[in-house]
């Protein structure tokens, strides 16, 4: 039986969860994009001149719920489906990011644009354009069982604000090697503000991300990986990985979020075309300890449209 204190104890825990995330305690909490563990997999989401690098049309649906057992804590879905054109070099994708904690809700809707060139025989630089509608929710009365400021359970609710969005990336791979630099929200937006609250205030995240696939022997392949992401007034994010692919069905691996989390990931190729990625994260974090987070989950599938299945030469590990 929880004790009326415990039970005291966690609804602060989880109204200051919603302030944090929410960026209404000032001005100077910076917003972040939603985090993935298997970024390796959802590339597009974070730089748009991966659109079309695929060679195919190539769709994916991704599934994240962190810090499980916490009400109110992240919870992200999101959809992408791109490929090149008929013209040659370019490519065009459609994304749709759905990202929920506490009272706030947040839609992005993503058009991206990619221009590709042949830089050697086996080489390629890809440059991106990304443009945003941004939806954003608040329910300031979602607060009222929370001990905060009043002045914010006084607040009228936020339903479906608008605000426009572009994004840049530059984007560089080969069969085995890829480097990518981005920043999918250029423009700095405050979506709500008053001379005393500031909610929501979008600022600048930029990623770097890179990866390599090593042949150990003729069944097994090394797949490291790294993104980092920069944004100001939040700490420096960095996650590692290290995958294993197996007669290339069978994925399975470690990563590593810089003083936040460990990570196990698996992954299978259920044909050429259909993949199924799984991660489990574990906070290192004091948060991690608490006995309400069972830590985060992340699912993703992707189908690739292949043409000619059989003839497929260079199958594509990123």
């Amino acid at each position: 039986m929880v004790t009326v204190e415990v039970k005291h104890l966690l609804k602060n825990i989880k109204g200051l969860l919603a302030l944090l995330f929410l960026g209404i305690v000032g001005t100077t909490h910076a917003q972040q994009d939603a985090q993935y563990t298997q970024y390796m997999y959802n590339t597009v989401s974070v730089n748009p001149a991966y659109a079309g690098s695929r060679g195919h049309l190539s769709i994916a649906a991704l599934y994240r719920n962190q810090w499980l057992g916490l009400d109110g804590a992240p919870e992200t879905q999101t959809l992408n489906i791109h490929t090149p054109m008929g013209y040659r070099g370019v490519g065009l994708g459609i994304s749709v990011v759905n990202d929920k904690i506490g009272p706030t809700s947040e839609t992005y809707f993503d058009v991206d644009f990619s221009y590709t060139i042949q830089t050697s025989f086996d080489a390629k630089l890809s440059f991106g354009l990304k443009a945003s509608a941004h939806m954003l929710d608040i329910r300031y009365s979602e607060l009222d069982e929370f001990e905060i400021d009043p002045q914010l359970q006084s607040q009228q609710d936020i339903q479906n604000k608008f605000s426009p969005n572009i994004g840049a990336g530059v984007y560089y791979h080969t069969d085995r090697f890829y480097a990518g630099i981005s920043a999918p929200r250029i423009l700095e937006t405050t979506h709500f503000d008053t001379s005393s609250v500031s909610t929501a205030k979008e600022q600048i995240n930029l990623y770097v991300i890179t990866g390599y696939v090593w042949d150990l022997n003729p069944f097994l392949k090394f797949k490291p990986t790294l993104l980092t992401k920069m944004v100001q007034g939040a700490p420096l994010q960095v996650d590692v990985s290290a995958n294993f692919m197996l007669n290339e069905r069978f994925i399975g691996g470690v990563a590593y979020r810089w003083d936040a989390a460990f990570s196990g990931l698996f992954g299978f190729m259920v044909s050429d075309q259909l993949m199924l990625g799984l991660a489990y994260d574990r906070e290192i974090t004091e948060l991690g300890a608490a006995t309400f987070n069972d830590g985060s989950f992340e699912v993703i599938l992707r189908y690739d449209f292949l043409r000619n299945v059989g003839n497929l030469k260079s199958p594509r590990f990123f």
